[in-house]
């Protein structure tokens, strides 16, 4: 089960406060929690296993970057699980339905608030709520992890309009479920995520490697061994 560290570390990850990149000193978390590094970096590993903090040898601990390999094989395991769960599930009772419906007026909140942290964490909560319906634990242990990662490449990929148009699509899968369209409900679910993959704006965004030859200004051609005008031999 997740530590009170773990859980701390990982809730200021989903809300956007620790962005992608972000460095955690051992040393620091272990002052700020009053532990010992031995338990931080417990907390820190078991946050590894799952995808969310990565390690560099000799440089430490930050908070994962997702690729876009990364992300499309996280969308691909998402389409899966919901569609898998909504497809085969009986129609939701009232009870089921009541966190669903509560959720879709905290996402409204917080666009009328203009909270992009919270929006941000709403959007992959929301998903996890549907699967929590299951009553099946391990089934919501995975979305949580997978849902994690998402909001990972959502703060390093997705723009204000588009977490913004997946309210709408969550309104809408909302009120698929509320009416018992069961499968209705798994088609939206599926075609969200695949609007949401869409509209990430990866295919920009350029890699650390693209990023440094871009800076020292360097051709596709160049082999290194030209010289620059202007710099002393």
């Amino acid at each position: 089960m997740p530590t009170g560290i773990e859980t701390t570390i990982l809730t200021a990850i989903i809300e956007g406060r620790l962005p992608p990149g972000s460095r955690l000193s051992e040393n620091e978390l272990a002052e700020a929690f009053a532990v010992s590094r031995t338990k931080i970096r417990e907390a820190l590993q078991r946050l590894e296993a799952r995808h969310i903090i990565a390690s560099r040898p000799r440089k430490g601990w930050f908070v994962n970057i997702p690729d876009a390999e990364e992300a499309a094989q996280v969308f691909a395991a998402r389409r899966c699980l919901e569609y898998g769960y909504l497809d085969t599930a009986p129609s939701f009772t009232p009870e089921q339905l009541a966190p669903i419906r509560a959720h879709i007026a905290e996402e409204r909140q917080a666009i009328a608030a203009d909270d992009k942290a919270q929006l941000t964490y709403l959007m992959g909560d929301f998903h996890v709520r549907i699967i929590a319906q299951s009553g099946n634990e391990a089934l919501t242990e995975i979305m949580r992890d997978l849902t994690a990662r998402t909001i990972l490449i959502s703060l390093r990929y997705q723009s204000s309009q588009n977490a913004l148009a997946s309210h709408d699509d969550h309104v809408a899968i909302h009120d698929a479920l509320c009416a018992g369209r069961m499968k209705d409900a798994a088609r939206l679910s599926f075609e969200h995520l695949e609007d949401v993959e869409k509209g990430l704006a990866i295919d920009i965004a350029p890699t650390p490697l693209a990023a440094l030859r871009s800076t020292l200004r360097l051709d596709a051609g160049d082999d290194g061994n030209n010289q620059p005008i202007g710099i002393l031999q």
